[in-house]
């Protein structure tokens, strides 16, 4: 069954986990098999079987990059080594010099990665808070525009539509972080973004036990551009990673259930707790964050916790609580995070694939016993 067929036919989560199958009609493999083979034997001078070196091409990662293509709904598929690698991909396509608009509230590590290609005089960044903001600042000295919808960590949306079309005047390429929400709640190539990105770490490996990265362009042309890129610097996906994203993938549609449905709990949940000042949830996916009114009681707070794990990342079936003051965003300096609302009082949860209840239940508890 080609991945073109599955595209047309059938309903996402069946090509969700059909993913690999019916790939392999020499042995009828139904689980993908793992490609460790560095190099690849020419059946003569001047012959391929495709395969050459695991570099350029991975029979493994082929059946990843297939599927996160069809997904997206684009035209070539990547995979990475991490989501930062991810992102250093996507921007390998511009030229020294060139104008970034990007969201002001987004990821430490990107932002991170932005000041030091800044230091270098290779761009130069412009941070936007809304959608206003991008509207504004895009203009014909603009390259590329960078989006986070639902930023990280303030749960910020903003529309694709309208910012791409605004960047198409100016023939501003678009390209959208789609970590938190996933193809299956947004697909920002049919808004009218050019390159999607994921950190397939979090909810498309979904088991805490991968680093990955994705890319997703909506035209073969970057597409090829992007791939030729990837081949020349080798931040690829490992075989057996590319096994791991599979088998994620695979249960993504019914753990993406349960981290809405949960996050939506609990968010109802913090909402009437007396100690909470403000909780941002936009609605849709499995984060929230929330803020304290006493910032002073935090470290205690997280200590009570049972359930929810303090710890980095997202996306996983494990709940997370995550302070983004020392933790992701750390490399934020104070009064740049601070002056747009990432203040010392807020905390980002991660919601797993838990009960509902059991969460609910270990909030309030922690809640207690720092009253």
């Amino acid at each position: 069954m080609g991945y073109e067929r599955q595209r047309n036919n059938i309903q996402t989560d069946t090509f969700l986990a059909q993913i690999g199958n019916h790939q392999n009609p020499m042995t009828g493999s139904i689980n993908t098999p793992i490609y460790f083979s560095t190099t690849y034997e020419h059946p003569t001078l001047g012959e391929s079987t495709g395969y050459d070196y695991t570099r350029t091409k991975n029979p493994t990662r082929e059946v990843v990059e297939n599927a996160l293509a069809v997904l997206e709904n684009g035209s070539v598929g990547l995979a990475t080594s991490s989501g930062m690698s991810a992102v250093q991909l996507v921007f390998s396509q511009f030229p020294v010099g060139s104008q970034i608009v990007a969201s002001r509230d987004l990821y430490g590590g990107s932002y991170r990665y932005f000041k030091e290609i800044e230091k270098l005089g290779m761009y130069q960044f412009v941070y936007v808070e809304d959608e206003a903001g991008f509207e504004k600042a895009i203009s014909a000295q603009t390259a590329a525009v960078f989006i986070e919808t639902p930023t990280n960590p303030l749960m910020t949306e903003v529309s694709i539509e309208k910012i791409a079309a605004v960047a198409k005047r100016y023939k501003a390429q678009v390209i959208v972080d789609n970590t938190f929400y996933t193809p299956l709640i947004q697909k920002p190539l049919d808004l009218g973004a050019d390159v999607v990105i994921h950190s397939a770490t979090k909810y498309l490996g979904g088991h805490n036990d991968l680093l990955a990265g994705a890319v997703v362009a909506r035209s073969k042309e970057i597409g090829d551009l992007l791939a030729y890129q990837l081949n020349t610097t080798g931040a690829v996906l490992s075989p057996f990673d590319s096994w791991l994203l599979i088998r994620g993938l695979k249960t993504l549609s019914l753990r993406m259930e349960r981290h809405e449905k949960n996050a939506q709990a609990v968010a109802d949940y913090l909402i009437q707790q007396p100690l909470v000042k403000e909780v941002m949830y936009p609605g849709r996916g499995g984060m929230l964050s929330f803020k304290l009114k006493d910032h002073q009681v935090i470290k205690d707070f997280l200590k009570q916790l049972l359930i929810f794990t303090f710890a980095e990342s997202l996306g996983g079936v494990e709940s997370l609580i995550t302070y983004p003051t020392t933790q992701t965003h750390a490399d934020i300096p104070q009064n740049v995070r601070e002056s747009y609302g990432l203040t010392p009082d807020l905390l980002r949860v991660s919601t797993g694939i838990e009960a509902s209840e059991d969460l609910i239940n270990d909030l309030r508890q922690a809640f207690e016993a720092i009253k």
